[in-house]
């Protein structure tokens, strides 16, 4: 109800303005300077999450090197991306969202990571400016909040589509989960999928490790000895690619669950030339969109910052085509607007829809994307690349 009122205020006022003479991205509330308006990015790109930010990133600048301008109200306006690093940590966050406030944006775009997003979100919405994650997918980044919205799936959807894909694989009884302590994305989707795995007949051994743990020989051991049919590891790409080096040496032989995270290049390094199983639940997989898919290898190997933020390949990251999405979404939510006011924008976004590379993007009530299926897709040790496996879609769909 808080997002209606909001459309309907911000309606008001937009009449308001132009009955005043108020031009799109000239009046008194705009956060437009000249003619550029600017867009938040809110992503790390130090710390343990950085791989995946600077991949995320990778997407918008992609999309914004593609389309750098935005009309608004028979105006064209450059569209520049402001970056602020929130450094993967949630003690970090907060300073790097009043940073963006600071510099005027007319939106904000992430983060990667769900613990950075809600220590931020709280600066956003003082600010009364709108938030879009990409690929934050705890479901308290939006629950209550009428500042933060998203475009990716939620993790009690991406756990229920991982403990039926480990049922229907593997014919899965017993599954053993690890997570770090204290970590809401970890500690959240363990507790969702053991929910679902339990509902259907299944045992779930779950654990949890220490910050800055290294060593993971005695869980590993353990879901070994325990007879664990698979092992759910939603960890951050630092912790998962130890995981599987150290899973590889010590030939464990279940097969590895991981969620969007896992989805990374550093941890698909990790499985080559092993005999290892991994499975991750993702947001796109390179094949689904031959016009992105050219564009986007053709940016990263014509430039050597995104070469090198690519993890020096060009495997296309289901982060980067979520980065691409949402950058398209904000210039609709621009559109849609009328104005670089960044209240009429926040207003405008929950009636945006967009046709995007992962999929057709729209939001419910609560801010959060409508969003029914997810891709499944394993890793090739032979060749050290992804294969997708299959389209899964949750045990009530």
């Amino acid at each position: 109800m808080r997002k209606i009122f909001a459309l309907v205020l911000s309606s008001v006022m937009a009449v308001s303005l132009m009955a005043c003479g108020g031009a799109a991205g000239t009046d008194g509330g705009s956060s437009a300077s000249g003619d550029t308006i600017r867009i938040g990015v809110f992503e790390p790109s130090t710390g343990d999450s950085a791989s995946g930010g600077k991949k995320e990133i990778l997407g918008m600048q992609f999309a914004n090197s593609e389309t750098p301008s935005v009309e608004v109200g028979g105006k064209t306006y450059k569209v520049e991306l402001v970056m602020a690093d929130n450094g993967s940590s949630a003690d970090k966050a907060p300073s790097a969202a009043s940073e963006l406030v600071g510099k005027n944006v007319s939106l904000v775009l992430g983060s990667y990571g769900s613990g950075v997003s809600m220590a931020g979100g709280p600066k956003f919405d003082e600010a009364g400016l709108a938030a879009i994650g990409v690929t934050c997918t705890n479901p308290n980044v939006t629950a209550g909040n009428d500042y933060y919205f998203r475009i990716c799936f939620l993790d009690n959807f991406q756990a229920d589509v991982l403990a039926n894909f480990a049922i229907d694989k593997f014919s899965a009884k017993k599954a053993y989960c690890l997570g770090e302590n204290g970590n809401e994305y970890d500690q959240g989707l363990v507790v969702f999928f053991k929910q679902v795995f339990e509902a259907a007949g299944g045992e779930v051994i779950a654990d949890s490790f220490p910050t800055n743990n290294s060593d993971f020989t005695s869980y590993l051991n353990k879901a070994k000895s325990e007879g664990a049919d698979v092992i759910f590891t939603p960890v951050s790409i630092a912790y998962a690619k130890q995981i599987m080096e150290q899973a590889a040496s010590l030939d464990i032989g279940i097969p590895f669950l991981g969620s969007d995270t896992l989805d990374d290049n550093m941890v698909l390094e990790a499985t080559k030339g092993t005999n290892l199983q991994l499975y991750v639940s993702t947001f796109y997989q390179e094949g689904g969109s031959e016009t992105f898919d050219k564009g986007v290898k053709g940016y990263i190997n014509s430039n050597p910052d995104a070469l090198a933020a690519n993890g020096g390949n060009d495997t296309i990251s289901a982060v980067t085509a979520m980065g691409y999405d949402a950058y398209y979404v904000a210039l609709e939510a621009i559109k849609a607007a009328g104005s670089a006011d960044k209240g009429a924008i926040k207003a405008a976004i929950p009636s945006v829809k967009y046709d995007g590379v992962s999929g057709s993007i729209a939001f419910d009530s609560i801010g959060d994307a409508v969003r029914d299926t997810a891709y499944i897709k394993t890793a090739d040790t032979s060749t050290g690349s992804w294969a997708f496996e299959k389209v899964q879609s949750g045990s009530s769909k």
